[in-house]
């Protein structure tokens, strides 16, 4: 009876222990822990880890920026969880964690790549303070308009780092491609910007003067290069306290940093909102805070083509000029894939009366090269940029590519009608079932055609002259194929296969 007393006594303690020890598991994730992203310049992120019984919530924090983490699941010295990276495109971050010798070991996959970090824990009070520091809005101008700077007349031709090395970028690398360039024929088709996106910033000096981090030793000596290969030097910003990869913005010091870069020799500024959306939320407030930036590049006596990169918020069409803008976003990020694409391209119809020389509509980079599309689908999106009026920038490493993307990237009659000097943006002629017609109007007289299958077949198309008003025509170009059409047909006809495109250029004797 003993024995059998003691037994049911144990069942029962362990019966009475066994919830609790479950809730107790993973009890050293709970509180604050401090990331490095391990790359130079970078500012460390805050995340805090909190839970009721099994159900674990915790958040991400930069300056101005708190993140929901989501899917939390810890398994001895475990965990993974995700969040959000481009809620608008439906993207995420996941991570894997692994705790070893005190340090949670990070390894975090994004539609940008892998990369890994670590964290360390910290105390409440350290916590508290991290929160406590987080910027304010800072004091903003009254709204007024900045004098236009002249430039880009037509819209700007180049590349930018970000979509293929986000900011795994370092000098090496921008000299590589710079050379690439010019060694592929791309400088002289147009492609002179050479824009370094996020990723190059390292820490404030003493005077506040902002230095690059290690992996771009000299930035004037950089700039100098490009210039001498017959190039122009692009760089980036934000007016928050962090940009989107967590580096020093230009919050505070705005005129200082537009010293900088006109001292350095800088030709572009992509001025990104990132951490700013924390900050301003109305649209007086963003307005502000961009012509704060204009108002300073004027300052310097430099040319620096102004990008206002605030995912075209607040209807940027209605004021980017107002602020001394030359580009503006239209939308959230894009992607290497035709569903990323094809949304944001097609989605620009209607914003025409905002473009033209001197301030044009932006629908992000190219992906061109990256390998996400068809050759088809990337034909497609060079095809509707062009026809947009929109900036063409290079996202791709240009230093491997294949003749078939090379070859579609020099076509200089594609390139003429983005940058045809009327700068006029397309508007859809006709839109049936997955086909689409638009037309553009270009400087000598001649029309733009183009012809869209965004379905997942074949399809026959067909335009006649009398639908745009010619009575006859005296040339008809076939601007991919660069061949000349006869310009007795009545018409343009074409079998375009899945996601495909046709350009034609037209001149009417009217």
């Amino acid at each position: 009876m003993r024995t059998y007393l003691c037994a049911l006594l144990v069942l029962m303690l362990c019966a009475c222990v066994s919830k609790p020890a479950e809730e107790r598991a993973g009890e050293w994730l709970a509180g604050g822990w401090l990331m490095q992203t391990g790359q130079p310049g970078a500012k460390p992120r805050l995340l805090v880890f909190e839970h009721q019984g099994v159900v674990w919530t915790g958040t991400i924090t930069t300056a101005v920026r708190e993140v929901e983490l989501k899917d939390i699941a810890v398994n001895g010295e475990q965990v993974s969880y995700s969040q959000a990276f481009n809620p608008g495109a439906g993207r995420s971050i996941t991570t894997q964690g692994v705790l070893k010798n005190g340090e949670l070991h990070l390894t975090m996959n994004s539609p940008m790549g892998v990369t890994e970090q670590t964290a360390h824990k910290i105390s409440a009070e350290q916590v508290a303070a991290f929160e406590a520091a987080r910027p304010k809005k800072l004091s903003l101008p009254p709204l007024h308009d900045v004098t236009a700077n002249g430039l880009a007349s037509t819209p700007p031709m180049g590349w930018n780092s970000w979509n293929k090395f986000a900011t795994n970028i370092d000098d090496a690398t921008v000299r590589g491609i710079a050379d690439a360039l010019v060694s592929s024929g791309l400088r002289d088709a147009g492609f002179v910007y050479v824009n370094i996106d996020d990723g190059w910033q390292g820490e404030r000096d003493a005077n506040g003067v902002l230095h690059a981090n290690s992996k771009f030793p000299d930035m004037k000596a950089l700039g100098e290069y490009l210039h001498s290969r017959g190039l122009k030097f692009g760089i980036y910003s934000s007016p928050g306290p962090d940009t989107c990869g967590g580096y020093e913005g230009s919050y505070g010091h705005e005129e200082q940093d537009a010293r900088l870069f006109a001292d350095w020799g800088v030709d572009y500024l992509k001025y990104d909102l990132c951490s700013a959306r924390g900050l301003y939320r109305a649209q007086e407030e963003m307005q502000a805070v961009y012509q704060k930036m204009g108002d300073a590049l004027q300052a310097t006596g430099h040319p620096i083509v102004y990008a206002l990169c605030q995912y075209g918020m607040f209807d940027v069409g209605t004021w980017a000029r107002k602020v001394g803008g030359n580009v503006r976003r239209t939308t959230g990020d894009i992607s290497d894939s035709w569903q990323s694409m094809s949304k944001i391209g097609f989605s620009q119809i209607g914003r025409e009366v905002y473009g033209g020389p001197g301030g044009w509509n932006d629908p992000d980079m190219l992906e061109v090269g990256n390998g996400g599309m068809s050759l088809d689908e990337y034909r497609t999106h060079m095809t509707l940029w062009s026809m947009l009026s929109a900036p063409l920038l290079l996202g791709h490493d240009v230093r491997n590519m294949t003749p078939e993307i090379q070859a579609l990237l020099t076509n200089k009659e594609v390139i003429a009608i983005d940058q045809d000097r009327l700068g006029q943006q397309a508007h859809s002629f006709s839109q049936q079932d997955t086909t689409e017609v638009w037309s553009k109007a270009l400087a000598d007289g001649s029309v733009a055609i183009a012809l869209f299958n965004r379905g997942e077949s074949p399809a026959d198309m067909e335009v006649h002259w009398s639908y745009f008003g010619f009575e006859k025509v005296s040339a008809v170009r076939d601007v991919w194929r660069q061949v000349d059409l006869n310009p007795q047909d009545d018409g343009y006809h074409a079998t375009l296969p899945p996601h495909g495109s046709a350009l034609v250029r037209v001149m009417s004797k009217n």
